[in-house]
């Protein structure tokens, strides 16, 4: 039997059961519970999606699926339906972003760090640019995704997180207290994020990004300017012509194509299958790259490890920065093995006493 492997006949024929037979007694005789996180909509009704893909396996492989042999997460079952063209939806909203969560911290900073209502029209604004965000598939929103009360209700949780809040609380989660101290500690940095956040969304420019690679910045790098700008940040570092033309401009100049933090050169190791070849960085800092021109003298070429390290961790370093480490770093393991030959020359008087040999 091949988990998912199942066709919209099947799906139907499930549908058709579940309706003959009614909810309860559906979900009852198949030991599923009822749907947490997704429905299946079928004309106009709304379907419990992980019970009806287990009972469509019945039509197809023999035997309906239990429970239990969902293996791919909340979104195993709906990831199915959808691919067979069915409808699927969120039950539950998403967690927020880290994005969404500075915009909101934005608008409670800006009204002396107090939650706002519902009915306030800096929050009915801001919910409507929240559902404009290309972060949350529309299959993970239901019909009450970031509307002004639930908008409302982050500013509270916010607000009552400042420091000097005395009282009870509300229910937030610990990005909410990330991103808020991000903003005592630099709150003109932060403020600026909030509005390029804005200005990208007015223009179109960080809609039209690619999410596919959301999953990598995620694990692999650390950014607290949020996600949208490190989709564009991306972008530019790896947009081919600009690569080309900084390559280019270095190898014109008598330049080498060596990592300007590490001094690796791909050439150097690999021979002619690492000839030509170096990663871009872009310097400029998130909060500070706006929709403007990128410069080539706003691109670095390093090494893929060098590049790596920079994202790893916020703040980022600086090319020149990250050089100067390595050169400490490598400075002091060679006073190291300095000390360690100097004490080991035949013929000097150890420093262990006759008794402890």
């Amino acid at each position: 039997m091949h988990r998912g492997a199942i066709t919209r006949e099947s799906v139907l024929k499930a549908i058709a059961e579940h309706d003959k037979l009614g909810r309860e007694a559906f979900l009852e005789t198949y030991h599923f519970g009822k749907a947490r996180s997704h429905v299946l909509v079928h004309e106009g009704q709304e379907y419990d999606s992980k019970a009806i893909a287990g009972v469509a396996h019945k039509w197809d492989q023999g035997r309906a699926l239990a429970p239990s042999e969902f293996s791919g997460g909340k979104e195993h079952a709906a990831a199915w339906l959808k691919r067979l063209g069915f409808q699927v939806k969120a039950v539950q909203n998403p967690d927020w972003a880290r994005d969404e969560v500075i915009l909101a911290c934005h608008i409670v900073m800006t009204n002396d760090w107090k939650g706002l209502d519902a009915q306030d029209s800096r929050v009915i604004e801001l919910s409507a640019l929240l559902q404009l965000l290309p972060i949350h598939a529309d299959a993970d929103r239901n019909e009450k995704f970031r509307n002004p009360n639930g908008v409302a209700r982050k500013t509270f949780d916010i607000a009552t997180r400042h420091p000097d809040y005395h009282g009870k609380p509300t229910k937030g989660g610990a990005l909410d207290v990330e991103v808020l101290h991000e903003f005592l500690a630099r709150p003109d940095q932060m403020t600026e994020v909030a509005r390029l956040i804005r200005e990208g969304i007015g223009t179109g420019e960080l809609q039209d990004l690619a999410q596919t690679d959301d999953e990598e910045l995620e694990e692999d790098f650390s950014a607290p300017e949020g996600r949208l700008l490190l989709r564009r940040h991306r972008a530019r570092e790896r947009n081919k012509g600009l690569r080309e033309k900084k390559i280019d401009s270095v190898l014109r100049k008598g330049g080498s194509l060596a990592c300007e933090a590490c001094g690796f050169d791909f050439e150097e190791v690999y021979g002619e299958r690492g000839a030509g070849y170096v990663e871009c960085h872009h310097v400029v800092p998130l909060h500070e790259a706006g929709e403007g021109k990128t410069k080539l003298s706003d691109l670095a070429l390093i090494c893929a490890n060098c590049h790596r390290m920079i994202h790893r961790r916020a703040p980022w370093p600086t090319p020149a920065e990250l050089k100067s480490a390595i050169e400490d770093r490598r400075a002091s393991r060679l006073r190291g093995v300095a000390i360690v030959h100097q004490r080991s020359k035949p013929g000097e008087r150890s420093t262990t006493s006759e008794g402890q040999r």
